[in-house]
Order: C-alpha cells, then sequence, then structure tokens
C-alpha cells in the first residue's frame, strides 16, 4: 500500500520538476517571464518533501540495498528520473497470484 502511495507521489514529483526545468525556467531566463517559478518552484518543493518522506515510509524492510535507496533519491534530482525509476520500484511489489474460479 505504502508503495503504490510513493508511486504516485513519485509521478507526482516528476511532472513537477519537468515543468519547472522544462517550462518555467526558460520561460523565467530565455523570454523574460518569471511568472511561473513562484508558483511552480513552491508545488515542486513540497512534491519533493512528500517524495523523500514517502520513500522512507515505503523502502524500509524491502530489498533495496543502498544502491536502491540512493538511487531512488538521486531519481528525484534530475528530470524524467522518477520515471525511469518508476520501473525497479514496480519490481518491488509483492505479486498477486490470480487462482482461477
Amino acid at each position: 500500500m505504502l508503495l503504490g502511495l510513493f508511486r504516485i507521489v513519485a509521478l507526482i514529483e516528476g511532472i513537477t520538476t519537468v515543468l519547472l526545468f522544462l517550462v518555467a525556467m526558460p520561460l523565467k531566463y530565455l523570454a523574460g517571464q518569471p511568472l511561473l517559478v513562484p508558483p511552480v518552484g513552491w508545488m515542486h518543493g513540497l512534491a519533493f518533501i512528500a517524495y523523500v518522506v514517502t520513500m522512507m515510509l515505503a523502502l524500509p524492510g524491502r530489498r533495496t540495498g543502498v544502491f536502491g535507496w540512493l538511487r531512488t533519491f538521486a531519481a528525484a534530482l534530475v528530470p524524467f528520473g522518477t520515471f525511469l525509476n518508476d520501473r525497479w520500484v514496480k519490481q518491488l511489489e509483492p505479486r498477486r497470484i490470480l487462482s482461477a474460479r
């Protein structure tokens, strides 16, 4: 359950990172329009904090090791990182066995 919540938060964090780095900041520095940076930066900051908190709640007890923790944290620092890391995180979910009835 916590891993599913973490994946949702990671998606939101990834979207806000892309919006900040690929929309708001280029508008500020290339077009001289800084209007989007404060609200998008604020949303990204909240999403990043939520990402770290849910990561700390969802990953303990799973076989991730130090590399898994570092990889998951680093994924939040680069655009598209959380999207790429989601495939690995999805593998941490327990597999459901469907029974034929």
